[in-house]
């Protein structure tokens, strides 16, 4: 039998994401209540601007005074799509100090301070469900915390941000460089009007820190993710990565240690085979693939932004935590138990695909080779070629100027390989390292 009196949901804030909150709740008020088993009722929503608050909403409704709001003792759920560390953490807070429970699609404070927040909801007995802060409608959080918490994840490696996908699926189809890729991204609303977070992989270390916390049972905050943007990826370096049978990716990568004693997070562009699941992911779209010991290798794909598809992964943690009030019971709380220690970047394992601008005169690639050798890396692969007109025009020498030396390497730790291309550089005969990129994925 259902419950006549309705459960009670404040929203803090109303963008793009909170108004299709607000607009589903209304819309499929019956559904919900169904599912739930008692009527969901929206109780208040806090803005920054209430004469900017989106059509369909009550102005009954609406508030700026967000603390207030979030502190109120009738309230069951309290749904924070503000963004941000404050005044999003100090709500959060204030919501569980009142018994409600929260849900959350705050990717950055997770990232940053995702330990408080845990530690509140358990100090008070109350939820805290974030699945649209990762992958927006891709279930994601809740596989991996919950359907594969009996199994020992290894590997997380992921497409986590669909601007950056966008940008290097344009420059890899049609040959664009990178600033004109990002101007089409910005046009069709893919690209904010400040892209910083995207193309400089912020926003994908902020997923890889949540990602890695929950697969590894141990902290891991946005200050121990390795973090490159894509900005320095050329339309040469897609090009190059299609003679080798691969395409480039912004890649978010989560692993365990082969001896399982510690992890690493990391986000970065690399090459990765053809042949890999991810190669294929176009367009805005998300996708992550995760390789775990007993259910061995799971991929989950789908629109990894938007208004509509995070508003999807935050009413069904809304359902969850409505669902968890009425029983009186409480969801999957934080799983640290591990506090595995995150190792650096130069103690990662990995391959290398290096372009050298080299002197076109015998000898050059026995010097190369020698200070490979000397640092420990083996070389898997070496291609050359001469210079042509197209390298006079973009003002690299013309035919017979130079040449092109590319060496792939097989696998070994970061700092080896960083450590070889500063000896490279300091060659006589080398002019330049025209390129330098990781490849993943094999």
């Amino acid at each position: 039998m259902m419950r006549t009196r309705p459960l009670k949901v404040a929203l803090l804030g109303c963008g793009v994401v909170g108004s299709e909150v607000a607009r589903i709740m209304t819309t499929h008020a019956e559904d919900l209540a169904q599912r739930i088993g008692a009527p969901v009722e929206l109780a208040g929503v806090a803005v920054r601007r209430p004469d900017r608050v989106r059509a369909g909403i009550d102005q009954q409704l609406v508030t700026t005074d967000a603390a207030a709001l979030a502190a109120r003792e009738d309230i069951d759920v309290v749904v924070e799509v503000i963004g941000g560390i404050e005044p999003a953490r100090a709500l959060i807070t204030s919501a569980f100090e009142h018994g409600a429970g929260v849900v959350t699609a705050n990717k950055a404070l997770l990232a940053e301070d995702g330990a408080t927040l845990h530690e509140a909801a358990e100090k008070h007995g109350a939820d805290l469900y974030y699945e649209a802060a990762v992958a927006a409608a891709i279930p994601l959080v809740r596989p991996l915390r919950e359907s594969l918490a009996g199994d020992t994840v290894n590997r997380v490696l992921g497409i986590v941000n669909g601007t950056t996908n966008f940008i290097l699926d344009r420059m890899d189809s049609t040959g664009a460089g990178y600033s004109e890729a990002l101007n089409e991204a910005t046009a069709l609303g893919y690209a904010e009007a400040d892209p910083t977070a995207d193309v400089e992989g912020f926003d994908a270390a902020a997923k890889a820190a949540i990602l890695a916390g929950i697969a590894f049972h141990t902290r891991v905050r946005l200050d121990d993710v390795h973090r490159e943007g894509l900005t320095d990826v050329t339309a040469s370096d897609l090009a190059s990565a299609r003679r080798m049978g691969c395409t480039v990716k912004l890649l978010a990568i989560c692993e365990r240690a082969a001896d399982g004693r510690s992890v690493t997070a990391r986000v970065h562009p690399a090459m990765i085979p053809l042949s890999h699941p991810l190669a294929s992911v176009r367009e805005a779209y998300n996708a992550v693939f995760v390789e775990s010991e007993a259910a061995g290798q799971l991929m989950f794909y789908g629109p990894g932004a938007g208004g509509a598809p995070t508003a999807s992964a935050v009413l069904g943690d809304l359902v969850a935590a409505c669902r968890n009030k009425l029983s009186g019971g409480r969801g999957p709380g934080e799983s640290a138990y591990a506090q595995l220690p995150v190792s650096p970047m130069g103690e990662v394992v990995t391959r290398y695909h290096i372009s050298l601008d080299v002197a076109d005169k015998p000898g050059v690639l026995a010097q190369v080779a020698t200070v490979f050798a000397e640092h420990g890396v083996s070389i898997d692969t070496v291609r050359q070629k001469g210079k042509d007109a197209k390298d006079a025009k973009d003002g690299k020498g013309g035919a017979n100027d130079g040449a092109w030396l590319v060496v792939v390497t097989h696998r070994a730790t970061d700092a080896a390989l960083s450590a070889t291309v500063e000896a490279l550089r300091g060659l006589d005969t080398v002019r330049g390292v025209a390129s330098l990129m990781r490849v993943e994925g094999e």
